[in-house]
C-alpha cells in the first residue's frame, strides 16, 4: 500500500530548524537590550546610557520618512559599488598574473607586500591630498581596502591549480589564452569569490570611517552626526542601517558566488 505522502530524499534535512534557530538568536539578543537599557542596569558596563529597542524603532521609522535617509543609502551604495568594482577588476587580473608571471610577481610583488599591511584609512590624508574632491577619494580608499584581500586570495588559488590541467590543454594543443580562459580562471573562482567576501567586508569598514572622516553624505557621515549631536537613538540607527547593507551584499556575493560555481561539490550543505 502506497502512501500519499511525499517522501523527503535520503541525505536530506529540513532547513527550518536552522533558520528558526537564526531568528532565535537575534530576537533573543534584541529581548535582552530591551531588558538591560529599560531596566537602566548598570554593572561592568553601563547599559543605562544607551537606548532602548523602542527608542531605536522610535527613531527608525522617523527617519524612513525623510528623503535624507534614502539619498544616504544611495550614496554609500554608489560609493561602495564603485569601489569594489573597480577592486574587482585590478585585485583580480593583478593575482592572476602574479600568480602566473615571474617578471610581473618580480615587479609587482614586493610593492604589494609592502602596501599591503598598512589599513586603508590611514590612507585617508592622502587621499585628501590626491585627489581633487572628497568623492573620488572615498571610492579610491574603498577601492585600496577591498583590493588586497581579492588580489592575495586570487593568487593564492591561481598558484595552488594542479599543473595536471595546464598540460592537459597545451597536449590538446591549446595556447596561453585556451589555458587561462579553461583551466586558470574557472579553477581559480572558489578561491576569487572567497577574496571578494573578505574584500567587501573590508571595504564597508573603510567607507564608513572614510564617510566619517571626510564625507558630506553618506550612512557613516549621518551615523557620525548623530554622535555629535548626542542622538544615541540616530546612531544606534546607522549602525543597524550599516549592517543591513553589509549582510545583504555580502549575501548578493554569496549567491553570485554559488551560481558561478555550481559544479563544485557543497559539503557544507550537509551540515545545515
Amino acid at each position: 500500500m502506497h502512501s500519499d505522502h511525499p517522501r523527503a530524499r535520503p541525505g536530506t534535512r529540513s532547513v527550518w530548524p536552522g533558520r528558526a534557530l537564526r531568528v532565535g538568536s537575534v530576537a533573543g539578543a534584541v529581548l535582552l537590550w530591551q531588558l538591560l537599557t529599560a531596566a537602566d542596569i548598570r554593572l561592568w558596563l553601563r547599559f543605562d546610557t544607551l537606548p532602548t529597542v523602542t527608542d531605536v524603532l522610535t527613531a527608525f521609522g522617523r527617519q524612513l520618512g525623510t528623503d535624507v535617509y534614502y539619498l544616504d543609502l544611495a550614496q554609500s551604495l554608489v560609493r561602495i559599488l564603485t569601489g569594489f568594482a573597480l577592486a574587482t577588476v585590478f585585485g583580480v587580473a593583478s593575482g592572476i598574473a602574479l600568480g602566473r608571471s615571474r617578471v610581473f610577481a618580480g615587479i609587482l610583488g614586493p610593492l604589494t607586500e609592502l602596501a599591503r599591511p598598512i589599513p586603508a584609512i590611514a590612507v585617508v590624508p592622502i587621499a585628501i591630498l590626491l585627489f581633487p574632491d572628497d568623492e573620488a577619494g572615498i571610492v579610491f580608499i574603498t577601492g585600496l581596502a577591498a583590493y588586497f584581500p581579492i588580489m592575495v586570495s586570487t593568487r593564492h588559488a591561481v598558484r595552488a591549480l594542479p599543473t595536471l590541467w595546464e598540460d592537459s590543454v597545451r597536449t590538446l594543443g591549446g595556447n596561453r589564452w585556451d589555458v587561462l580562459a579553461r583551466v586558470v580562471v574557472p579553477g581559480a573562482l572558489p578561491g576569487i569569490f572567497g577574496g571578494l567576501s573578505v574584500g567587501l567586508g573590508v571595504a564597508w569598514i573603510c567607507l564608513i570611517s572614510a564617510e566619517m572622516i571626510s564625507g558630506r553624505l553618506g550612512v557613516g557621515y549621518r551615523t557620525w552626526q548623530a554622535y555629535t549631536i548626542v542622538d544615541y537613538p540616530g546612531v544606534f540607527v546607522g549602525i543597524i542601517t550599516i549592517g543591513a547593507l553589509g549582510f545583504g551584499t555580502s549575501a548578493a556575493i554569496e549567491l553570485l558566488g554559488r551560481r558561478v560555481t555550481r559544479w563544485l561539490p557543497r559539503g557544507e550543505e550537509n551540515a545545515r
